[in-house]
């Protein structure tokens, strides 16, 4: 089943980080972001996801959000997840600032029907992904071409929700983006 998300989108900078870093990873001819190429695709940080979000649960969340300033995020290290087929992602250090929004989303995202065990609190690795169903073989291969990573200071400055059966995301708070 396809999840709705909640997902805070990095700052001009950090964004640009990543697709360079997709785009590495894809001029490798390794799994990448990059190959989804759908515009509602950027950089982000998942703070929730559910199989349905009704109506007064996009309502809490739209008035829990509504006077978010710019959160500071710092990406850091590369992360493996997954067992047979791995993400390969820039880990997110969970500052008091982060997870103050986390902690507002998933209190706003109570009402959600099948909230993910993966973005509860306390159980949540925030990070953003750089490529899906790897390989072992080709984990070793991307952390290779990536070589060692500086950190990336930077912002989450929008929140947006994803519906993946319309396939449009839309801001729930911040500064509004381009797209659909």
């Amino acid at each position: 089943m396809a999840l709705h998300s909640v997902e805070g989108l990095l700052d001009a900078a950090a964004d640009a980080e990543i697709r360079r870093e997709w785009a590495v990873l894809a001029e490798a001819q390794l799994p990448s972001q990059a190959g989804h190429t759908s515009p509602t695709n950027a950089p982000h940080v998942t703070l929730s996801a559910a199989g349905v979000v009704p109506d007064a649960v996009e309502a809490a969340l739209c008035r829990a959000l509504e006077a978010l300033p710019p959160v500071p995020v710092r990406l850091g290290p590369l992360v493996v997840m997954g067992a047979r087929r791995h993400v390969l992602a820039r880990l997110v250090v969970p500052s008091a600032a982060l997870l103050a929004l986390h902690r507002t989303v998933a209190e706003a995202m109570t009402g959600a029907t099948d909230v993910s065990e993966l973005v509860r609190v306390d159980l949540w690795t925030p990070h953003v992904t750089l490529a899906h169903a790897l390989t072992a073989a080709q984990v070793g291969e991307a952390l290779a071409v990536l070589g060692p990573l500086r950190a990336v200071d930077g912002s989450i400055e929008t929140v947006r929700r994803w519906d993946p059966v319309a396939r449009r995301t839309w801001p729930v708070s911040g500064i509004p983006t381009m797209g659909p």
